[in-house]
């Protein structure tokens, strides 16, 4: 037991001040540059909006759920499909928080590599349907009515506590929970793996990559917490191309959000999305384990890295530790408790509809607003936790469930 404990607390110890850091910086992002400011520049199909959609995604704290409804904004907002393409594809697979992370259980060159990595995919899967736009070959997709983002707070005191509520409450609601199942899968891979596992298939890593590809892409795993699983699987001799392939495939896309992308983005504009993953994902995979030199460079960062911080725990990592995990038990208590609130407090006068797709705050706060803003409704609660919207008012269910889906969720019955 004591050894399940101690690889649990070691990794632990050697992410959290990094993701403190990261989920601050995360919060300042959030509370003082503005949402709209993402659509001024992304209305062009050519590189230079292509670019500059990649570029500002990158940083943004936003996993493959919680960034489609921003991706489905900028769309409605003017942007175009191809820079708001290269933006579903880049902001997934890194994040301040995440790259953060990365350096922190991964080395330097791993948290180098894997945003260079999330801006070339984006590059070029943004410039295809950019090529395929400009040339109106793209599937129509229907209405694509203006969408109006939420206003930051005013003043700077509001600023400075939104920054903290949103990088240390709604953050952790949204990725708590996968941070810790991350951390949970590496340390079982960890304890019950013996350390020459994948060193016996060490000899087929373009197999690897391939299988890798297949579980990572429909399935939901963060950012940030796929990188314990992939340390954790390259200390027991799975190569860093390997390692990487889970980096960028696994966060930046899963089922839910495929056929988002397709209901909003069209089918073409979908298999341009779901290839530029796997393609870039496996590309840059066979470029680390194959480079002259590369694999090496990996291989040698990540045990000394790794090995250091776990070896050298002080008072600072302790206290990260502590206050990461208070952070995260707070958020998610509070987010079932509201949840248990919500079912107490309902009235017969609700109807109540399945949301598909729901994963974070920001699904939240996009549901709630586009249904509030219909005719006719007069109050909506979301309940994040069971996945459902609860609808007050004098309104044909079919209104509703059409608004759901523009918003680019999925409606259940």
């Amino acid at each position: 037991m004591m050894d399940y404990v101690n690889a649990f607390v070691s990794m632990l110890n050697g992410m959290s001040p990094y993701l403190l850091l990261g989920f601050f910086i995360a919060g300042l992002l959030h509370a003082f540059v503005p949402s709209a400011i993402y659509s001024r520049y992304l209305a062009g199909t050519g590189l230079k909006s292509v670019a500059t959609a990649a570029a500002f995604g990158i940083p943004l704290p936003l996993c493959s759920c919680g960034v489609l409804p921003t991706a489905v904004a900028l769309r409605r907002s003017g942007a175009s499909r191809a820079a708001s393409t290269a933006f579903l594809i880049a902001t997934p697979q890194t994040g301040v928080d995440s790259i953060a992370a990365t350096y922190s259980m991964m080395g330097l060159p791993f948290a180098i590599l894997r945003p260079v990595a999330a801006l070339v995919t984006s590059l070029i899967g943004g410039m295809a349907v950019g090529h395929w736009e400009r040339k109106g070959a793209l599937d129509d997709i229907g209405d694509e009515s203006n969408y109006e983002f939420s206003e930051l707070p005013k003043g700077l005191w509001n600023k400075v506590l939104e920054t903290f509520k949103y990088g240390f409450f709604d953050m952790m609601q949204s990725i708590g929970r996968w941070l810790l199942i991350g951390l949970v899968v590496a340390t079982l891979i960890t304890v019950l793996l013996p350390d020459d596992f994948f060193s016996t298939y060490a000899r087929w890593p373009l197999l690897n990559m391939f299988i890798i590809v297949l579980v990572a892409v429909p399935m939901y795993v963060c950012a940030t917490g796929s990188i314990p699983i992939a340390a954790a699987l390259m200390l027991k001799g799975m190569s860093p191309g390997c390692a990487l392939v889970l980096l960028m495939a696994g966060p930046a896309a899963n089922m839910a959000s495929m056929f988002v992308v397709n209901n909003a983005f069209g089918r073409k504009a979908t298999i341009v999305y779901l290839m530029s993953i796997i393609s870039g994902a496996v590309g840059f995979g066979v470029l680390v384990d194959y480079w002259p030199g590369l694999r090496e460079l990996f291989v040698n960062a990540l045990p000394c890295h790794v090995m250091q911080h776990h070896m050298a725990v002080s008072w600072l990592n302790t206290l990260c530790s502590a206050a990461l995990l208070v952070m995260i038990v707070v958020a998610l208590v509070a987010k079932y408790w509201k949840s248990y609130q919500i079912k107490r407090n309902r009235t017969t006068a609700m109807k109540e509809f399945k949301v598909k797709g729901m994963m974070c705050p920001h699904c939240k706060a996009n549901v709630e607003k586009g249904l509030a803003a219909l005719p006719g409704v007069e109050k909506v609660t979301v309940d994040l936790a069971k996945g459902t919207a609860l609808v007050e008012g004098n309104i044909p269910d079919q209104l509703i469930i059409d608004c759901i889906e523009d918003l680019g969720y999925q409606y259940e019955k």
